[in-house]
């Protein structure tokens, strides 16, 4: 199984707006972990956090991806529309996959 493809495909459809089909790739109880900030529990949360925080589809660009077992590492940046304003931001998120879906995220984003 091919992770990085499957996060990149999960991440065209971030940002292509299509907050749903991005939610097809994760699992019902997805747990996203952003630390030192919140944790949402679950596709619904998830699904709330979305539309709230990628109003406008997010710029990414992934610089590195690092697949180990069920993991996948992915470092880059990405770009968010706040208030009409956009706002760059580092990342490095660690994805853990069950069958071939986004189950759990721990994301460390600086601004």
């Amino acid at each position: 199984m091919d992770l990085k493809l499957i996060l990149r495909k999960a991440n065209a459809c971030i940002t292509a707006g299509d907050h749903e089909g991005f939610l097809n790739f994760c699992t019902p109880d997805t747990q996203w972990t952003f630390v030192g900030d919140r944790t949402l529990k679950g596709i619904d949360e998830v699904r709330a956090y979305m539309s709230e925080a990628y109003k406008e589809p997010p710029k990414f660009e992934v610089t590195l991806m690092i697949e180990e077992g069920n993991y996948l590492t992915a470092i880059g940046k990405i770009s968010l529309n706040e208030d009409s304003t956009w706002t760059e931001y580092e990342y490095c998120d660690i994805w853990r996959f069950e069958d071939g879906k986004l189950a759990e995220l721990k994301a460390f984003v600086v601004k």
